[in-house]
């Protein structure tokens, strides 16, 4: 695939994947990724138990689903996916984090449930799914467009999508980028504050590629509290959208 027509962003690849064998450990550079995975699989399971009618109690809602990880990194979100009855596939740029995620499902008991690619969505012929994410993603990528449209050619007709961003927000860029790195919460180099997309941007570009976003949901943070849903969408936040 030639590099008009990529996503992946090499140097970004060559970041993430420098960090794969630490992926899984709650306490190494990945700390943050496994706070905030709980408040996103919240926001998750609402949106799956309103989007296709099933029970909140039901501990397998994606029985029978097929669900689509596209910057999946070492499988954080993949695996609790797999829990709620899916069969789920995860895609990333990094081939050292498909190693990593490959080697954790296998040792979770999880590798049948689960596939792992590495590469461009597009040209993985994996067919549609019932539910797309991609989580803290669309701000590395080369091409948001073409991402989003990539993304929405995987989404079933039916289907349900969920994205997650950081807010380009001054608040974002004291908190996420120049405390957070500073301070230690994610490694250095993590993010650039001019690729955070704002919600009216990615619901321009999520129209651009046919789809329609619903009402984004903020992830805040307090001392207090630590990171939880929220109608503060200043720091970060989780949407989910359809095809229109």
């Amino acid at each position: 695939m030639d590099n008009a027509t990529a996503t992946i962003d090499p140097k970004e690849a060559a970041h993430f994947g420098a960090l794969a064998a630490d992926w899984w450990d709650p306490t190494g550079s990945s700390a943050m990724l496994h706070k905030l995975n709980p408040v996103r699989l919240a926001f998750i399971r609402d949106a799956i138990d309103a989007h296709f009618g099933t029970d909140s109690r039901t501990r397998r809602p994606l029985s029978g689903k097929r669900a689509l990880d596209a910057g999946c990194g070492a499988g954080l979100l993949c695996e609790p996916l797999a829990r709620l009855g899916a069969a789920v596939t995860g895609v990333d740029a990094a081939p050292q984090n498909i190693a990593a995620a490959r080697a954790h499902a296998e040792a979770m008991g999880l590798d049948a449930a689960i596939t792992y690619r590495q590469g461009e969505l597009d040209g993985l012929g994996l067919g549609s799914f019932d539910l797309v994410c991609s989580l803290e993603v669309i701000e590395h990528v080369a091409d948001k467009a073409l991402f989003l449209g990539q993304l929405a050619a995987a989404l079933a007709p039916g289907g349900l999508m969920v994205l997650s961003c950081p807010n380009r927000t001054l608040r974002s860029r004291a908190m996420l980028v120049e405390a957070a790195e500073r301070l230690g919460q994610v490694p250095r180099g993590t993010h650039d504050w001019k690729q955070f997309v704002t919600p009216g941007e990615l619901r321009e570009l999520a129209a651009g590629a046919g789809l329609a976003l619903g009402e984004p949901r903020g992830i805040a943070w307090s001392p207090a509290s630590g990171l939880r849903l929220s109608d503060d969408l200043s720091l970060n936040y989780i949407v989910t959208a359809h095809k229109a």
